[in-house]
């Protein structure tokens, strides 16, 4: 059912998402309803499939930020840390701040700078308050590497395709944490990827799926 949850507004595309089951959570709802879908993608906002967003980039279907929402919501409590790799334009990094709250810290990362520019403009627009208070961070660099100067992470998500998963988001994971990536490349898997309170780490297969790639930005946008 999940790609048959477009609606006419904000509120009708989560409501279906909830009666897909695919949302199960208040908290997740209340936060995809507090973040209207329209201030980050300019095209087709609602439909549930993804959306250019430029830079040869796209922004991914609604019921894949409803499933990463979901499954990372034990590590989105308050007070928690995020890293956002491919914040793209910067919807998913909003969602994550609603969730962790005031006293919690979302880093969003691109690797081209439009694409921070971009989330970074379409944050001010919506909630200039997460950046004033410097609750969301927008960085510009290599997701693949993570972000170590605001290390550790409760939980990290990722939104592009590793041909395998960098060891540098699993070090930079608090313990306990969560990655949420996927994974593959002809063939592609979401992986939940968590490390507990010794430091074990253990991986399970979630669902496959076709994003783009975590790649060189040279590979993917040239101007």
């Amino acid at each position: 059912m999940a790609w048959y949850c477009s609606a006419n507004n904000n509120d009708g595309l989560v409501n279906n998402l909830k009666s897909a089951r695919i949302i199960k959570s208040e908290k997740v709802e209340k936060a995809m309803k507090a973040v209207d879908r329209k201030n980050y993608v300019s095209q087709s906002p609602y439909k549930d499939s993804p959306q250019q967003i430029g830079f040869g980039a796209t922004i991914s279907a609604p019921h894949m930020h409803a499933h990463a929402l979901q499954n990372l919501e034990p590590f989105l409590q308050p007070g928690m840390k995020v890293l956002d790799v491919g914040c793209g334009s910067g919807y998913l990094t909003t969602c994550f701040a609603e969730m962790v709250g005031p006293e919690g810290k979302v880093i969003g990362m691109e690797h081209i700078k439009g694409l921070v520019d971009l989330s970074r403009k379409n944050i001010q627009k919506d909630r200039p308050d997460l950046l004033e208070s410097q609750r969301v961070i927008l960085v510009y660099g290599d997701g693949r590497k993570g972000y170590p100067e605001e290390a550790l992470y409760d939980c990290i998500h990722v939104g592009a395709a590793a041909e395998k998963t960098p060891q540098a988001l699993i070090d930079q994971l608090n313990a306990p944490g969560r990655l949420f990536i996927p994974v593959g490349s002809y063939s592609q898997s979401i992986y939940q990827i968590d490390k507990d309170e010794n430091g074990n780490v253990t991986q399970k297969e979630i669902m496959g799926v076709m994003y783009v790639p975590l790649t060189d930005a040279d590979k993917q946008w040239s101007p």
